[in-house]
């Protein structure tokens, strides 16, 4: 085989492998793009149906990866690297990687369970994993939170489910609760009458279930009242600080103190 030969069969490789290459790089371009656009195509479907948001996002992941695998595969065979057996290795290896990667598993499995048994939906405030905040995305792995300054959290879905969830935005209405002192001196119901002034005075307090004005304890310094009306989830935080405030200008108008923790000290003279 003379030089010319070895020449032509080299070039005739190297060109055959970079034609190879080419349509792998393409058939991995347009299959991403495919995939997304498939995913977001059930997106839309499931959501045509009215299907709950936080399920159409978790499928969209889902789907999005499974058919990123088939690209994979697709641009592998195209380099000529045989699927079969690599489908063969993969699946011996199943069980070692799979131990490897026992948590990242376990984080699937968990948000498969918070999909479908739907403790908390987007949009939702919860406390749960150790955070709280309001539900912004449930993905594969992971699940992401907005705190109320603005920070983003991100956190792994068996952190979730194996702890206690509280869904703050489970319901509706919530009750509001409230504790103010008052002195010994002042009289209990002028104080009661006060509280319930100011809370028939705001709009946004639910006539029902009625407000509970009542004596919660006789304190070291102070006469304690728990003041518990029903608002809207929506308007907790906001009445919250706004009745605080009404209702300590209303006791200052009224002449009514709330004291502060107090000792006195008695001093008595030995004669030496």
């Amino acid at each position: 085989m003379d030089a010319q030969e070895i020449l032509k069969q080299v070039t005739e490789f190297i060109t055959n492998y970079a034609w190879n290459v080419l349509g792998s790089l393409l058939i991995f371009i347009v299959g991403k793009w495919l995939a997304r656009k498939s995913s977001s195509l059930l997106g839309k479907l499931l959501s045509k149906q009215n299907v709950d948001e936080t399920l159409i996002r978790f499928l969209d992941n889902i789907a999005y990866y499974v058919l990123m695998v088939v690209v994979l595969m697709a641009a592998a065979d195209q380099l000529g690297i045989d699927t079969t057996s690599f489908l063969a290795i993969f699946g011996a290896a199943g069980l070692a990687v799979g131990l490897a990667l026992k948590d990242s598993l376990g984080n699937i499995a968990s948000g498969v369970m918070l999909v479908f048994f739907r403790p908390f939906k987007l949009g939702d405030y919860v406390t749960a994993g150790g955070v709280s905040g309001t539900v912004e995305t449930i993905n594969v792995f992971n699940t992401i939170f907005l705190t109320p300054d603005n920070q983003r959290i991100i956190v792994p879905n068996g952190q979730i489910t194996n702890g206690s969830i509280t869904n703050v935005s489970a319901h509706p209405t919530r009750r509001l609760d409230l504790v103010f002192g008052i002195s010994y001196e002042d009289n209990i119901l002028t104080a009661k009458a006060i509280f319930k002034n100011v809370l028939d005075s705001e709009p946004r307090i639910l006539e029902e279930p009625s407000p509970r004005i009542s004596v919660l304890e006789l304190a070291n310094s102070s006469v304690n009242f728990c003041v518990r009306p029903w608002v809207k989830t929506e308007d907790y935080w906001d009445l919250k600080f706004d009745l605080t405030e009404k209702i300590k200008l209303a006791l200052d108008e009224a002449g009514i103190s709330i004291p502060y923790p107090q000792t006195d000290v008695h001093l008595h003279q030995v004669e030496k």
